[in-house]
């Protein structure tokens, strides 16, 4: 069984009705252990050494949050700054990450189709992803395709309970290890994974 942390951050948690059901639907998961960013450092003033013992303590880091102008709200990177220090994360001697996989869980308002060279974005997620897929490299990890609900402001009430299904479905796959990694590679989307389990 894979210890999963979740490195949640959402600075208007409480406006969000998919990332509260999302994380109700993960919160009582055996070996998930949520860290709630803003809640955690409201202040911004990080724990380094106890965010850097919770990296050790687990073997998939997922970076939660809602995709704010193409990125993440200001905590993750000031997170990923201050944490992810060379001689820990990454560098000739850091590789206190090495080996662990790393994974994206974002909300956005735009509907897929919008997410292409043809659409108003002009771009995919993972394009958009490029920075955390390529810290996720220079750290030795292994990364793996984004969980993304499309739509978010258009979404019902039975939409919301599917996504918050398939995100428990996802996190208890990775988590007890049932995942096989040579159909990651065809992924865009881990959402993908439920279907081929279907």
């Amino acid at each position: 069984m894979k210890k999963i942390l979740i490195l949640f951050a959402h600075p208007a948690f409480q406006k969000s009705l998919i990332n509260k059901t999302l994380m109700e639907a993960i919160k009582d998961l055996k070996s998930v252990t949520i860290n709630n960013l803003y809640e955690k450092y409201p202040d911004f003033f990080m724990d380094i050494p106890a965010e850097q013992k919770l990296l050790t303590e687990h073997d998939i880091i997922i970076w939660h949050h809602p995709f704010y102008w193409y990125s993440a709200p200001a905590i993750i990177k000031e997170w990923m700054d201050l944490v992810l220090q060379h001689g820990f994360a990454y560098g000739t001697h850091g590789r206190a990450l090495e080996g662990k996989w790393a994974m994206s869980c974002i909300s956005t308002g735009g509907r897929k189709e919008v997410y292409s060279a043809e659409g108003k974005n002009r771009y995919t997620i993972n394009e958009f992803l490029a920075p955390f897929i390529q810290s996720a490299n220079l750290c030795r990890m292994k990364n793996l395709p984004p969980f993304v609900v499309h739509g978010s402001h258009t979404l019902n009430k039975d939409d919301i309970k599917k996504y918050a299904e398939d995100y428990r479905k996802v996190i208890k796959m990775l988590r007890d290890n049932e995942i096989d990694s040579e159909k990651l590679n065809t992924m865009e989307y881990m959402n993908e994974i439920i279907e081929h389990n279907a």
